[in-house]
């Protein structure tokens, strides 16, 4: 290749500069996952081939500042990639889909701990309104005895899930089209855990972040006047599936636990506590069917 081709550092730096003028909190890790992307390679080799100055062809040099450019007007980096990291998986994600975010993850990792806790050699979980498939695949893959159902009644969605379910292969995984209010009856009073991330934003609470309002699906994201109109009906839905001394694990926003606390007391649930994220804001709450 000409000594005059770019570099790997080169279009580094430009994209870092152009995301950064856009306000991207992380212009150098989306910079990253967008050459990343376009040269088939993981963040740490580019950060290799930053280091050795490693040098490319012209064309992908201009697929990178297009992509660049994309992501300056805020549209996700993983909608610009089609993949979104969570947990040990690798997911698809796009239009019409919930970009699964970090702090679900640890979300998760209750519902994880509660699955591995139960004694029965074969536990159910159900993962209510499990968009992407993330929650659902993430505890088929790390409690591989479980049986996982995940529900989804948005059309895109169920699709993006199904794809997902292909491309981590869980056989013990399952994607059901339905209504949370109605899903899987003939499960009812034997189920283990619950999780669901549910639109919790209220309606008059537009999000700040550009990524979040313009590219979210609004199914995804709004709960009604308190925001917690879906957590209602989850309430209901979840202690119909669950057997006596099962796990709901429900997440939701930082100023809500207290008021979800009090849905689930009084619809009968026992111990219902709320547990903080890594930055110590209100995560998720959970309690035990009676």
């Amino acid at each position: 290749m000409p000594t005059s081709s770019p570099t790997v550092p080169d279009v580094l730096d430009a994209a870092e500069a152009v995301l950064a003028r856009s306000g991207i909190l992380a212009p150098d890790v989306d910079s990253e996952l967008i050459v990343g992307h376009v040269l088939g390679l993981g963040r740490g080799e580019v950060q290799a081939a930053r280091l050795t100055g490693r040098r490319l062809h012209p064309r992908d040099a201009a697929l990178i500042a297009e992509l660049a450019d994309r992501r300056a007007t805020r549209e996700p980096v993983q909608h610009i990639t089609g993949v979104a990291g969570f947990r040990s998986l690798e997911l698809s994600v796009g239009p019409g889909v919930f970009v699964p975010r970090p702090e679900t993850e640890q979300v998760t990792q209750i519902a994880i701990d509660a699955l591995l806790a139960v004694p029965a050699p074969s536990p159910l979980a159900v993962d209510l309104g499990t968009g992407s498939g993330a929650i659902a695949l993430s505890l088929a893959k790390e409690v591989p005895a479980a049986r996982v159902f995940g529900v989804e009644n948005s059309v895109d969605a169920f699709l993006w899930a199904v794809e997902n379910s292909r491309r981590v292969g869980a056989a013990n995984a399952s994607i059901i089209f339905d209504d949370l209010a109605h899903a899987l009856p003939e499960l009812d009073g034997t189920v283990s855990v619950v999780i669901s991330n549910p639109p919790y934003v209220p309606d008059a609470a537009v999000p700040i972040d550009p990524e979040v309002r313009l590219f979210d699906p609004a199914a995804a994201l709004y709960g009604g006047e308190d925001g917690l109109d879906v957590v209602r009906v989850l309430s209901q839905a979840a202690a119909r599936l669950l057997q006596p001394g099962g796990t709901l694990v429900i997440e939701h926003g930082e100023l809500q636990g207290a008021s979800i606390r009090s849905i689930l007391s009084a619809d009968g649930w026992r111990a219902p506590a709320t547990f903080p994220d890594y930055t110590m804001r209100d995560r998720a709450t959970t309690a035990i069917r009676s």
